[in-house]
């Protein structure tokens, strides 16, 4: 799979999702302070799923409507960064067909996935 991961993502995500065998385009590495806009088309060029703890992609998808791969929201607040690892890397096995084209928030207890188109 292929992952835009935005500068608000912990880099041991970043790491295990490519230990995972994905192809993981990093901002912090290739791009810092790049706007959420230019992110979001970042992802969209290179067909890939945005990965971000940044909640304000949100307003970019549903309320400005922007046109997007499909973005997943980490919401993992007082965990270590290799729990968040953990999280995300079963998050994205167990619903791999479900990413595409969908707002994802992943939550310690839950897993939400909303399609946006």
């Amino acid at each position: 799979m292929r992952f835009v991961a935005d500068e608000s993502l912990d880099h041991p995500i970043v790491n295990r999702l490519r230990a995972d065998g994905h192809d993981v385009w990093s901002v912090a590495e290739s791009a810092p302070s790049l706007t959420d806009d230019s992110v979001l088309t970042e992802a969209n060029r290179r067909e890939a799923l945005l990965v971000t703890a940044d909640k304000d992609f949100g307003e970019l998808v549903f309320h400005l409507r922007r046109v997007t791969t499909g973005v997943i929201l980490i919401r993992l607040a007082g965990l270590s960064a290799q729990t968040k690892a953990e999280l995300v890397a079963k998050a994205v096995a167990e619903h791999t067909t479900n990413l595409a084209g969908a707002f994802t928030v992943v939550t310690r207890n839950r897993i939400r996935i909303r399609r946006t188109w």
